[in-house]
């Protein structure tokens, strides 16, 4: 049997007595012995950061300071743990990517796979599928809609459905082109960039508005709206999907732990300058996305410009996570088909797959619902619930201290009150909108 057909087999049974090393610590000792992935021409950590940056940043910005209107002050807190337990979560799934030699793991359905035989595989490409093309059916959703309202009593006035096309073209054309997460890098810089400026305009607008604005209403908590609210938190830091291709970007694995820490890091420290005062201000009256609650004028217009770049450039790295995982499957290679036939090949499945993320986002354009959802419904497992869990049966689980036992508890526990309270609310606003 190959190395591949091993790994993807999961033949390599769970380990009870792997030695464990702190999150930081963890260096990969163990990787000397692990077949890794061809990193030749792999990228720095720094374009690693800005991936995980773009990818993250966005969504929780626009979404967050209606997630504490639905739930109330409360809110901050889960916005901490979700914090700190996605960045526990994006470590522990990387270093299961190395818990079976003798090749490294490619993806998270392979992470699975070894895990849990082939359903577990089938069961988390599901949820992984989920959001890699759900969050760009959000992201063309949004889109379409900012551009026609920049272009409200212009000849570029066509609607909000023949923008959402147009949009996907947009995004198809780099996906098409470029092959891995590398390429698309330089995108996510540009994304990551838009993102900081938008935040800047709209604490700086809000504080100016503040003055002119009645009394407005908070809640320290709402119990019926939390736990929708908690599944829109938890997307916000929706990034595990890309996690093993960005990674596999990188010339030094090693510093994953850091990379994940700062580019979480950095999304959070946006959107406590995001959600604090656009709920502070605005309070029940916030809308989403925050930048629909300032007056409109240059600042807003500017932001909505914004905005729509850094959804059209995150929007090609999800998708291409999603093709990569894809082609893995199929074995679409360069050594199997020629260099020709593998771009015709790759082509042919990104386009199929872009006309499906267009199809969708023609049909659900409920923004804030359709958040709501997909967070709750593979977020919540993809983050917090199978990282742990794999990293059980990967890597044992009486070697692990009481505290850290204790700790993956608490967030399989935040994982699940997400997934079944959210979901379900998701579902009954969607079926109320239409």
């Amino acid at each position: 049997m190959s190395i591949i057909e091993k790994k993807v087999s999961g033949e390599y049974a769970p380990s009870d007595s792997r030695e464990v090393y702190s999150d930081f610590e963890y260096d990969y000792k163990n990787s000397q012995h692990v077949e890794d992935v061809d990193r030749s021409q792999a990228g720095s950590a720094f374009m690693a950061y800005f991936n995980v940056v773009c990818v993250i940043a966005g969504t929780g910005t626009l979404g967050l300071p209606f997630a504490l209107k639905q739930g109330g002050w409360i809110g901050l807190l889960i916005l901490f743990l979700s914090w700190f337990m996605s960045t526990y979560t994006g470590i522990i799934l990387i270093r299961c990517l190395y818990a079976r030699p003798p090749a490294r793991l490619s993806n998270y359905k392979d992470i699975a796979t070894a895990s849990f035989g082939a359903i577990g595989g089938w069961v988390t490409f599901f949820f992984n599928a989920w959001i890699l093309l759900g969050a760009p059916v959000l992201y063309m959703v949004l889109s379409g809609q900012n551009l026609q309202s920049l272009c409200l009593g212009t000849a570029g006035d066509i609607g909000a459905l023949p923008w959402t096309i147009i949009s996907c073209a947009i995004v198809a054309i780099p996906y098409i082109i470029v092959k891995n997460m590398k390429e698309v890098a330089f995108m996510s810089a540009f994304g990551a960039i838009a993102t900081l400026v938008t935040v800047l305009i709209v604490l700086v607008v809000a504080c100016i508005d503040k003055k002119n604005l009645p009394e407005v209403h908070h809640d320290s908590v709402i119990w019926d709206q939390f736990p929708i609210a908690l599944s829109t938190i938890s997307f916000s830091f929706g990034g595990n999907a890309v996690y093993p291709h960005v990674e596999a970007s990188m010339k030094k694995p090693k510093q994953w732990p850091w990379v994940a820490a700062a580019g979480l890091g950095t999304c959070a420290g946006m959107y406590f300058m995001t959600a604090v005062p656009g709920y502070y201000i605005y309070g029940d009256t916030v809308k989403s996305p925050i930048y629909e609650s300032i007056p409109h004028g240059v600042p807003y217009i500017i932001a909505v410009v914004l905005m729509t770049i850094h959804v059209l450039m995150a929007a090609p790295i999800l998708v291409t996570s999603f093709a990569l995982d894809v082609e893995d499957m199929l074995n679409v290679t360069v050594e199997r088909f020629g260099k020709f036939g593998e771009f015709i090949i790759r082509a042919c499945l990104r386009i199929f797959i872009m006309v499906v993320v267009g199809v969708l986002a023609c049909t659900v354009p409920h923004f804030d619902l359709l958040m709501s959802l997909i967070g709750s419904f593979a977020n919540c497992a993809l983050i917090f619930i199978f990282p742990v869990i794999f990293y059980w049966r990967l890597t044992g689980f009486r070697n692990k201290p009481i505290y850290e036992l204790a700790w993956n508890a608490l967030i399989i526990l935040l994982g699940i009150v997400g997934l079944i309270f959210g979901t379900i609310d998701s579902i009954k606003g969607l079926i109320h909108a239409y």
